[in-house]
């Protein structure tokens, strides 16, 4: 009899009919009793995740050795296990039919029960995207400059304020918002008039996002409410959503090449599901996740590496989003890096790193060999040198091609044909030039390299580009030396 109570409860459940009265709390099953038809869609995926089926205690406590508290390891996590604990530390808190909810789930609820990872996730640079980029000057700059709007008085382009919602539509959709309680609003539903939380910065999902808790980052990001799939997060469409643009070209470049093939045209035979995820048997190419997060392991169940939230554990370079590449920041805030000059960059404007701040030679050693492992579970290892050989390579030759930009502009500056620092550097047309240099075709050309995918580093805004962007450069150069000697 006790044997045949999961099966009843499992055939119970797709019969649609409530099983309160075994795992659903009497919370959850009030909430519930009003979204199936309020917000059916929302109930309906909240049904079919791992969190509908299964106890934390079950799970949690015995497998992975989680303390998870009592009033929730009996019950499966539902509604009200999410949106009313921790309640007091939430600024978005708000009355909604006998209980204190709040609107955003945040990392620090998730740790409830998944502690390890929600730990990791904070030493990732991805939990501090939001400060990384408002708390920079330079980065805010080039947002400034990039988002716009521009408007045309007397001969000149008059840079404007960009509008929050702007913001929030472009950099900060994958950076992350800062969402702020603004007051309380009113809004006539189904059941009558209702007051309701009123969010600044909302909705999103950024990784960074700061949160009315103050914590900081999204889980929804990688696992998407309310089923927070694990197959989801390991299929390369949900990395895509940030890793697209010229300056993150991440999943361009992974399905022109040959494991984005194979994903392409097998990822139906494979299994997304399991937290052991088994090469060769599971999935016969890797996506995003397997390389940066998952846990992998052999056919015989022994552990090739080990699942990990900090996305920088297997990565030695950070090969994006910068002037130069250069060794992985020691810590995630990368607010506090300066350079020599004073300028909050991990290198001189001229390419050297910043000591002190990135992680050494052993560390980036040890990194290294993390990756490899990955792809020895497929590769020889005489596959597996060359491709490093090959990315080692893309990293010297296209920091020399952004130092070459950068000291033409900087010879700009000097012949004072365009105004450079203090003043903003990412409003002239050569200052253009050069950024383009280094967030587009030298990104560009290192993501190719560092995955696989070589054709789009070569003509695909890659060393074409490059090539290219000098040589405007540098005639643009002799067009402003020309014309103020004409003055």
């Amino acid at each position: 009899m006790v044997r045949l109570v999961p099966l009843f409860l499992a055939f119970w459940a797709i019969l649609g009919f409530s099983t309160s009265w075994a795992k659903i709390s009497e919370a959850t099953e009030t909430c519930l009793s009003c979204h199936e038809s309020v917000t059916p869609g929302i109930v309906a995926d909240w049904k079919k995740s791992v969190h509908a089926q299964i106890l934390p205690g079950d799970i949690l406590s015995k497998k992975y050795n989680v303390q998870v508290p009592k009033k929730f390891a009996g019950v499966v996590v539902g509604c009200a296990e999410c949106h009313t604990q921790n309640h007091g530390a939430h600024k978005d808190t708000f009355d909604h039919n006998g209980f204190k909810v709040h609107k955003v789930v945040t990392p620090r609820d998730c740790a409830t029960c998944h502690p390890h990872e929600v730990a990791q996730y904070q030493k990732n640079k991805m939990s501090h995207a939001y400060n990384n980029l408002l708390g920079n000057p330079v980065y805010h700059g080039l947002v400034e400059a990039s988002l716009g709007p521009q408007s045309f008085k007397e001969g000149k382009l008059i840079y404007e304020k960009t509008s929050n919602l702007t913001k929030a539509d472009a950099c900060l959709h994958c950076h992350g918002t800062k969402v702020e309680v603004k007051g309380k609003v009113v809004r006539d539903t189904d059941f009558g008039e209702m007051e309701f939380v009123d969010l600044a910065g909302w909705p999103n999902n950024g990784v960074g996002r700061i949160n009315p808790d103050g914590s900081m980052g999204s889980c929804t990001s990688c696992h998407p409410r309310h089923g927070f799939s694990i197959e989801v997060a390991r299929k390369p469409y949900t990395c895509s959503e940030c890793h697209k643009g010229p300056d993150v070209p991440g999943y361009k470049v992974y399905m022109v090449s040959k494991h984005g093939n194979i994903f392409s045209s097998k990822n139906h035979e494979w299994n997304f599901k399991p937290n052991n995820w088994t090469v060769g048997k599971d999935f016969t190419a890797p996506t995003c996740a397997a390389c940066h997060i998952s846990q992998l392991v052999d056919a015989d169940g022994n552990i090739i590496v080990k699942r990990t939230h900090q996305m920088n554990d297997r990565l030695a370079w950070r090969i994006f989003g910068l002037i130069y590449a250069h060794p992985q920041p020691k810590d995630p805030d990368t607010t506090k890096i300066k350079n020599k000059a004073g300028l909050p960059l991990p290198t001189e404007l001229t390419g050297e790193p910043v000591e002190g701040y990135l992680i050494s030679k052993e560390e980036m050693a040890k990194r290294r060999a993390t990756m490899k492992k990955v792809c020895l579970a497929c590769h020889a290892e005489d596959w597996v040198e060359g491709h490093f050989a090959k990315l080692d390579k893309s990293i010297e030759t296209t920091n020399k091609q952004t130092l070459a930009a950068t000291l033409i502009l900087l010879e700009a500056w000097n012949a004072g044909v365009a105004k450079g620092l203090p003043s903003s550097i990412f409003d002239e047309a050569i200052e253009k030039m050069w950024v383009e240099q280094w967030l587009f075709y030298a990104n560009s050309t290192r993501y190719a390299s560092a995955m696989a995918g070589a054709d789009y580093g070569a003509f695909a805004n890659g060393r074409w580009y490059l090539n290219k962007n000098l040589q405007q450069m540098l005639d643009w150069l002799g067009f402003l030396k020309a014309a103020k000697k004409a003055q």
